[in-house]
């Protein structure tokens, strides 16, 4: 079982940076590989980043590659989303999954977290 929160949402301008933080509970976070994923209001949940197990291997969405990185900190059971170039259409609740056997966009997500809301003004 394991238990993610994620941090660090806010309002933002465009073209402003934020980062996320998704802490995981447990002593066995290496064995997941982690995702970001958001929702808009009124569409689907989409996928944005993917990272492997020990954070040699990225994924992530056409819309947001080049302005987002994904990172994780084994030490410290953390995954980090940095957000630069914040564009309105980036405007979701993101939300951090973990997943034990496999990782990238088109995998099942073992665990979830509630979500961060982040906001970006024009």
């Amino acid at each position: 079982q394991v238990q993610l929160v994620e941090s660090g949402g806010g309002l933002v301008q465009a073209g402003d940076s934020l980062r996320l933080s998704c802490a995981a509970s447990g002593r066995t976070f290496s064995s997941y590989a982690m995702g970001w994923f958001r929702q808009a209001p009124g569409k689907e949940r989409e996928f944005v980043a993917a990272i492997s197990w020990g954070g040699g291997g990225t994924d992530y969405a056409d819309s947001v590659k080049g302005r987002f990185t994904i990172s994780r900190d084994n030490a410290k059971n953390t995954v980090y989303l940095q957000m630069n170039s914040l564009k309105p259409e980036d405007t979701a609740v993101y939300y951090c999954a973990a997943a034990r056997a496999a990782w990238g966009s088109g995998i099942k997500y073992d665990y979830w977290g509630q979500g961060t809301q982040v906001t970006v003004s024009s």
